[in-house]
């Protein structure tokens, strides 16, 4: 998995520009992820990359078009010093695994390995621990998103 690394207060408009989000249809929105910060991405990224991002990642309006927008783009998740709690629960609700921790030691195009249940990143010989979703949370994402969870499942209770 390769890493494309944002600094902090990366906001929702950022992910995808207020001008150019003009669809729900998710192979348009991910042709325009990023279009102003790494016009490169849409074109570059491969299925199963991470994208990692400083404090704040997602902060702004609560459109679910940019996480939905990296979801269809292929990202395996998203790894974050801090979380904007709008795109958070709608990373949730839409299937994309989230970690939180320290990224600095992260780089832009490293290659690492990710146990998103677990909380592992490894770089190499380097392994980090991250605090990953957890139970409920966690399940959620297992399944796909909170539709697909609810399709399983048949409700929202916890125990």
């Amino acid at each position: 998995m390769r890493v494309w690394k944002f600094g902090d207060d990366v906001s929702t408009d950022a992910i995808t520009p207020g001008r150019y989000n003009l669809t729900k249809d998710p192979r348009e929105l991910a042709r325009i992820a990023f279009i102003e910060i790494r016009p490169e991405f849409s074109k570059e990224v491969r299925r199963g990359d991470v994208v990692v991002g400083g404090k704040n990642f997602g902060i702004g309006s609560s459109r679910e078009s940019a996480p939905l927008a990296l979801k269809a783009a292929g990202i395996s998740g998203i790894i974050a010093k801090s979380f904007g709690r709008i795109f958070y629960r709608n990373c949730i609700n839409l299937g994309i695994p989230l970690l939180t921790g320290d990224t600095d030691w992260l780089n832009d195009g490293d290659e690492v390995e990710v146990d998103w249940q677990r909380g592992i990143v490894r770089k190499g010989r380097e392994v980090r621990q991250f605090r990953p979703l957890e139970g409920f949370l966690f399940e959620i994402v297992r399944n796909g998103g909170i539709v697909q969870y609810l399709q399983r499942r048949g409700d929202l209770c916890i125990g």
